[in-house]
């Protein structure tokens, strides 16, 4: 008598499974979710999952991107385009149309990742979302390591990361009351290296600036910031050109760019692979505002 083959599940197809069933759960527990879709790395990878989840059906919620205005031309392009192609409901919650109406000042050092997130709980309110999907990763940063797959928001959309609910044997608790939200994570448990390998694996087009190419640049705080309209060298900062690429995407006032010579996906993993300093870590000035700075913001009400 023959042996049955083993039955093999590979990692990415067991990561791409447990994201799926988040989604479905998602859209049988809620009744108005909407993902957060800014054209970065981990939101194109969550549409992707998004698509498969519900084929051969669209994708039965809108995406939502909060604009700062301090955007990369070719995040915007790339968002738009694949709205278009998917036929997506697109909600823009705008930090500009903030500032001019007054419901936010701009901050002194002109980042504007902060001001977002009474903008993100304003578009809550007004579309009565109660589930937002969010690309956040444990990995990224060691506040989003404390948080779990559904991560409850209070009527202010403030997160407490002492009162969380628990996830034993995959159960997900989306019970809140009117005014409550849950935000969801279904790449919790994903690595940047994993979302790499999903890429290459999938095929799927990403922005170009996720690889490499010349831009003018000045070097702050061991950090290469991209010299452009909303980001102005400082007295005594000198501008010079060198070969970057992003890692991750973000308000182009406090994101900066890593020096790579990887053009393609296969040279990106290797990259990825060899790196001991992670995405925000590496690229991302509001993080390092303080040690809290991340956690801080997210008790606000941020992703």
């Amino acid at each position: 008598m023959t042996t049955p083959a083993a039955y093999q599940v590979s990692h990415l197809d067991a990561l791409e499974a447990e994201s799926i069933f988040v989604m479905r759960e998602v859209v049988a527990e809620m009744e108005r979710p909407v993902m957060l879709f800014s054209g970065g790395k981990d939101s194109i990878v969550m549409l992707r999952l998004a698509q498969k989840a519900f084929a051969p059906a669209n994708i039965p919620f809108p995406v939502m991107h909060v604009d700062t205005g301090h955007n990369f031309p070719e995040v915007l392009e790339y968002r738009d385009q694949r709205v278009a192609e998917l036929g997506l409901q697109l909600v823009v919650a705008s930090v500009p149309e903030a500032l001019a109406s007054g419901m936010v000042r701009e901050s002194g050092d002109g980042m504007r990742n902060r001001i977002q997130t009474p903008v993100l709980l304003d578009a809550v309110e007004k579309h009565r979302f109660d589930a937002l999907f969010g690309g956040a990763r444990r990995d990224e940063e060691k506040a989003r390591a404390k948080e779990r797959v559904f991560s409850f928001r209070d009527e202010f959309g403030q997160w407490d990361p002492k009162n969380q609910r628990p996830e034993l044997w995959s159960l997900y608790n989306g019970r809140h009351h009117p005014g409550e939200s849950i935000r969801v994570f279904p790449l919790s448990n994903w690595t940047e290296l994993d979302v790499w390998h999903y890429i290459a694996r999938e095929r799927i087009p990403l922005p170009s600036i996720y690889y490499a190419h010349e831009r003018e640049v000045i070097e702050r705080d061991g950090m290469f910031y991209a010299v452009n309209e909303f980001f102005r060298p400082r007295a005594g900062e000198e501008r010079f050109k060198a070969q970057v690429r992003y890692r991750t995407v973000g308000d182009a006032s406090c994101t900066a760019a890593v020096r790579s010579d990887a053009d393609t996906v296969e040279k990106v993993i290797e990259e990825v692979a060899a790196t001991r300093i992670t995405e925000r870590g590496a690229t991302r000035g509001d993080d390092r505002v303080s040690e809290a700075a991340m956690e801080d913001r997210k008790r606000e009400g941020y992703f």
